[in-house]
């Protein structure tokens, strides 16, 4: 069991989630806000993906974030930025011509989904590690290993952290092979998704199959999507690691019952503090997982 607790809330993601519930987040204040909402609840990291303002759309726009962060930062509430590096990975196929990609294709190399990253230096952002059959139809999420060593040596020269997002467990398999070869620096940070189809599924046997082959001294945290989310910050706790929650993730506080980010923050916060464990507050998160230390005014 783990006794110090991070908690990261995933704030909006790129689903198709703005028309399903009025409190995801669009524009760059709305993120904002609910960054500081969630860090007012207790989390100590927050996930951060931007959206077109007209539309809700998901956006690789740098301006975007760089709005986003900008006020997250210029706030009185310290939170850990975590930017996602994911978007540009996307390659929807023609079923009659699988060499000719469609609408819904946003595909560019490693160093193209980095140029935010690049200019705000977040503590963290993410690296998916693998590529992966996304939902049905024939949508695809690429992420090559050439792409992936590329980016994190990318990122290792900018003194940023990556979270290497976990799909499947040859995600797992290759994300440590990097670690080996000295493109991670320790300690390591794992996030392991469940549910997202078609990758590794919500199961708790699997979780603890794949925390085991996690490398040594890395520090880990999972999540599931929808229903589970909240199940899942207990299996995560018990098995050792830290959490996620949020809309990205999850729309629902119960049963037709539409949440805010600080409200699923404030029930992950009740679980993890029924079992016996610490939430702790972004500087303790830093040291944990070897961040720069906050340079406060």
């Amino acid at each position: 069991m783990n006794h110090e607790v991070i908690v990261t809330c995933a704030l909006t993601g790129a689903g198709d989630t703005v028309g399903r519930s009025p409190h995801v987040p669009v524009t760059p204040a709305e993120i904002a806000a609910s960054a500081i909402e969630a860090a007012n609840a207790g989390a100590a990291v927050v996930h951060i993906h931007v959206r077109e303002p007209g539309t809700g759309a998901p956006s690789r726009e740098v301006a975007l974030y760089r709005e986003a962060v900008r006020l997250i930062r210029e706030s009185d509430v310290d939170v850990v930025v975590n930017l996602t590096a994911g978007m540009g990975g996307d390659l929807v196929l023609d079923q009659e011509d699988p060499l000719k990609p469609v609408d819904g294709t946003d595909l560019v190399g490693a160093l193209e989904r980095l140029p935010h990253v690049e200019e705000l230096l977040p503590d963290i952002c993410t690296l998916d590690c693998g590529s992966l059959n996304f939902g049905e139809g024939s949508q695809l999420y690429v992420s090559t290993p050439d792409m992936l060593r590329l980016g994190a040596r990318r990122i290792q020269e900018l003194g940023v952290k990556p979270e290497l997002e976990i799909f499947d467990t040859g995600h797992l398999w290759f994300a440590s092979k990097m670690v080996e070869e000295g493109l991670i620096d320790a300690p390591p940070l794992f996030q392991l998704c469940m549910g997202i189809p078609y990758g590794a599924p919500v199961d708790p046997g699997l979780l603890g199959a794949m925390v085991k082959l996690l490398p040594e001294g890395a520090q880990w945290a999972s999540f599931a999507i929808g229903r589970d989310q909240m199940p899942w910050v207990a299996q995560s706790v018990l098995l050792g690691g830290h959490v996620r929650v949020g809309l990205e993730d999850n729309l629902y506080l119960a049963r037709g019952v539409k949440a805010t980010n600080g409200q699923l923050v404030e029930r992950a916060v009740g679980i993890v503090s029924d079992l016996g464990a610490t939430v702790v507050g972004p500087d303790r998160a830093r040291r944990i997982l070897g961040l720069k230390e906050r340079v406060h005014a």
